[in-house]
């Protein structure tokens, strides 16, 4: 009788089994939605790592462009008169620039912005560039998923010393002094502000006078 009772108190009873596997499931539990919340966590970090990195490569590449615009002109067909391929509005955006996209700084190519619109109705800010006076047209997205994305332009009177930002770009003898690209996501409007380095104007005869930095 004695022999049996010790060889009961160095075993487990089945409760205490039941209570043991149930104790090792809820840590099992626990232990696995934890590594799925790391991972998420993880995922998550690694996504908004990538996209604050594509939206700085993506603002190197605006500024890159416009501060190498080439203030280059071509004549209108039937009126004889030099203009810029600059033009300005507040959804698009063209000029010619010798720095690409795909192809950094070799030669001059015409870069052209559209702010379109996505099946969610996000507004994204997307490029388009060819060679100047030749065929094919490469085209990307830089910038996505924001409220509005629009461009101003400053205009200075040379009888001022302000100027004004404007939303469409009206001279076609005359070159703006910087650009402004707004991207609104909610009620946070972030500017990108661009100065052209080289500006100027068209004399009476079409050629570039370019004006000098004070």
């Amino acid at each position: 009788m004695l022999h049996r009772r010790s060889l009961s108190q160095a075993g487990f009873t089945l409760l205490e089994l039941t209570i043991s596997i149930t104790l090792l499931a809820v840590v099992v539990v626990i232990v696995v939605g934890a590594m799925r919340i790391g991972m998420r966590s993880v995922e998550s970090g690694e996504r908004k790592i990538e996209s604050l990195e594509r939206l700085r490569s993506s603002m190197s590449i605006l500024d890159a462009q416009i501060q190498s615009h080439i203030p280059l002109t071509y004549v209108q067909e039937g009126e004889g008169t030099s203009q810029f391929y600059f033009k300005g509005e507040r959804e698009s955006l063209q000029f010619a620039t010798n720095y690409s996209v795909w192809g950094g700084q070799r030669g001059f190519v015409l870069a052209s912005y559209s702010v379109l619109t996505d099946d969610r109705g996000r507004r994204i800010l997307s490029v388009s560039e060819n060679i100047i006076n030749m065929e094919g047209k490469r085209e990307t997205k830089l910038f996505d998923s924001f409220d509005q994305i629009y461009f101003e332009y400053l205009y200075r009177d040379p009888m001022q010393e302000e100027g004004q930002w404007v939303d469409r770009w009206t001279e076609t003898s005359l070159l703006p002094e910087k650009i402004r690209v707004h991207f609104v996501q909610g009620v946070q409007d972030a500017s990108l502000v661009i100065p052209l380095r080289v500006r100027g104007a068209l004399d009476e005869s079409g050629f570039f006078v370019e004006e000098e930095e004070e």
